[in-house]
C-alpha cells in the first residue's frame, strides 16, 4: 500500500482572516481533529496575519499562548457548535501593496509576505491552512506564489485556502459557510420589523450586509418576507445614472422607485412595508458621497461611516411626502453585525466541518498546494486551483454576482411587491 502524499506534514497551521461568519469553530475543529487523529501537529494563529506579518526573529518573535495556539485534543471538545473563532481573526493584508507578478520580486512589496513566510518556516509549519474571504484567498495565492520565486533548496510551505464569506460571493462553491445562518438571524429580524411596521402603518429600510453582491439581502428578504429588494446587480435602468466616468446608483430614482412600492401598496389598502438594501450600494453612489469616506487595509470603503440605509429613509420619506402632501414613518435599520458570530445553523456546522476535513484529505490524501476546499451536490468534496479563481495578470479574484434573470433572481422578484417600470424587471403579480 503506498503511503500518503502528504507524509512530510508533520506541522500545519491555521490562519482565519477577514470578518468572522459562524460556523468558523466548526471548520477549525473539524481540521485540527483531522490532523491531531493522524498523529500531526497543529497551531492556530491569533487574529490572522496581524502578528506574522510583523515577525522577527530578534525584535517581534512569536510567543506561544500569546501569538499563537498548539491545539490539543481538549481545545476541541465541543467547538464545532460554539460562537465565534477560537483563533480569533483581523484584517492585516500582508500582501498590500502587491498588485502584478512583477510585484513579488520586489523586497521592499513583499517584506511582510516574506515575514509571514518566515514566521511559518522557523516555527516548523509544513503546511498552512487559509481560512477567509476573497482577500485572504488573493493573500494565500501572493504566498504561494512568492515561494516559486524562492532558491532552489528553500523550503515550501504548501497552502489550501477555505471559502468563508456571510456574502456568499464566492466563485468555486455554491454556498459558503455561515450564509444561512446570517439569513436566518437577519431574516428573524426583518420579520419583526414587519409586524412593526403593520402595527404603525410605517415602513423600515433595512441595510443588511453584503459589499459587493447581493446574495445576503436576497436571501434575507426572501426568508424575511420583504415587500423588496435592491442590491448592486440591480441598479440598471431608471436606478443608474453615470457620474465621474463610471455606473452609478441614482439616489433620488433609488427613492422614488421605493416611493413607488408605497403608493402601489396603499392602492390595495395596504400602509406598511420592509425593503432591504445591501450595503454595497454605497460603494455605488456618486463620488460626492463615498471620496471622502476612510478606507480599510484592502482598500474597501468603511460603509459604516455613511449609513446608507437611513441616508436612503430619509429621502423616501421627502420623496412620499413631495408625491402625496402626507408625511410617512420611514424608519432604518442596519443588520449584520448581529450574524457574524451567531450560534450556528445545523447546515454551516455540517458544510464548515465538510470543508475542515477537505484541508486534511486535500494535503495528505491528494498531495495539493494552492487550491481552495470546495463541495458540490451532497457535500461532496472537490478542489479548486487558485489558477481558475484568480486573475494570473492582476491577482485579483472576481465577484460572483447573481445573474439577472436567473431562476434565484427570479425567486425575489416573484415574492415581493410587484413595480412595474421601463427598465425594471419584476416578476410575476403577487401580493406578500
Amino acid at each position: 500500500m503506498s503511503s500518503p502524499k502528504g507524509d512530510s506534514i508533520k506541522r500545519v497551521g491555521i490562519v482565519f482572516a477577514g470578518g468572522p461568519a459562524p460556523a468558523a469553530n466548526a471548520v477549525i475543529s473539524a481540521a485540527a481533529t483531522s490532523f491531531l487523529e493522524d498523529g500531526r501537529e497543529v497551531i492556530g494563529f491569533s487574529h490572522g496575519y496581524t502578528n506574522l506579518q510583523d515577525y522577527d526573529a530578534k525584535t517581534h518573535p512569536l510567543v506561544a499562548d500569546e501569538h499563537y495556539r498548539v491545539f490539543e485534543e481538549r481545545d476541541l471538545r465541543g467547538l464545532r457548535n460554539e460562537r465565534g473563532i477560537i483563533i480569533g481573526t483581523a484584517r492585516a493584508n500582508p500582501g498590500k501593496g502587491i498588485e502584478t507578478p512583477a510585484d513579488l520580486a520586489d523586497p521592499s512589496k513583499t517584506k511582510q509576505l516574506d515575514n509571514v513566510y518566515r514566521a511559518l518556516v522557523d516555527l516548523g509549519i509544513d503546511a498552512l491552512i487559509s481560512i477567509g474571504g476573497d482577500d485572504t484567498l488573493k493573500t494565500a495565492n501572493k504566498l504561494l506564489e512568492y515561494q516559486k520565486l524562492l532558491p532552489e533548496g528553500a523550503k515550501r510551505v504548501r497552502i489550501v485556502h477555505l471559502p468563508k464569506t456571510i456574502d456568499n460571493d464566492y466563485r468555486g462553491i455554491d454556498f459558503t459557510f455561515g450564509y444561512f445562518t446570517a439569513v436566518d438571524v437577519m431574516a428573524k429580524e426583518v420579520q419583526n420589523l414587519r409586524a412593526d411596521a403593520m402595527a404603525t402603518s410605517a415602513y423600515f429600510i433595512v441595510e443588511t450586509m453584503g459589499r459587493k453582491a447581493g446574495w445576503l439581502s436576497y436571501g434575507v428578504a426572501i426568508a424575511g418576507e420583504a415587500h423588496m429588494v435592491i442590491a448592486v446587480e440591480d441598479i440598471v435602468g431608471p436606478l443608474a445614472i453615470e457620474e465621474g466616468g463610471r455606473t452609478c446608483c441614482d439616489i433620488s430614482g433609488l427613492a422614488e422607485h421605493i416611493v413607488d412600492l408605497m403608493l402601489i401598496r396603499e392602492e390595495r389598502r395596504k400602509f406598511y412595508g420592509t425593503v432591504v438594501l445591501a450595503e454595497g450600494l454605497a460603494e455605488m453612489f456618486p463620488p460626492s458621497y463615498i471620496d471622502s469616506l476612510p478606507r480599510d487595509e484592502h482598500g474597501h470603503i468603511s460603509l459604516g461611516h455613511l449609513d446608507a440605509g437611513r441616508l436612503i429613509a430619509k429621502k423616501v420619506a421627502e420623496v412620499y411626502e413631495a408625491r402625496t402632501g402626507r408625511r410617512k414613518k420611514v424608519g432604518s435599520v442596519q443588520l449584520g453585525y448581529e450574524s457574524r458570530c451567531a450560534a450556528p445553523h445545523a447546515f454551516d456546522v455540517m458544510l464548515g466541518s465538510q470543508l475542515g476535513i477537505g484541508a486534511y484529505r486535500g494535503l495528505v490524501e491528494e498531495g495539493l498546494d494552492g487550491n481552495m476546499v470546495s463541495v458540490s451536490g451532497q457535500l461532496d468534496l472537490c478542489y479548486v486551483p487558485f489558477g481558475e479563481l484568480i486573475d494570473p495578470k492582476t491577482l485579483v479574484t472576481t465577484v460572483r454576482f447573481i445573474e439577472r434573470g436567473s431562476d434565484f433572481h427570479r425567486l425575489a422578484r416573484f415574492l415581493e411587491t410587484r413595480v412595474d417600470k421601463e427598465g425594471w424587471s419584476p416578476g410575476p403579480r403577487h401580493e406578500p
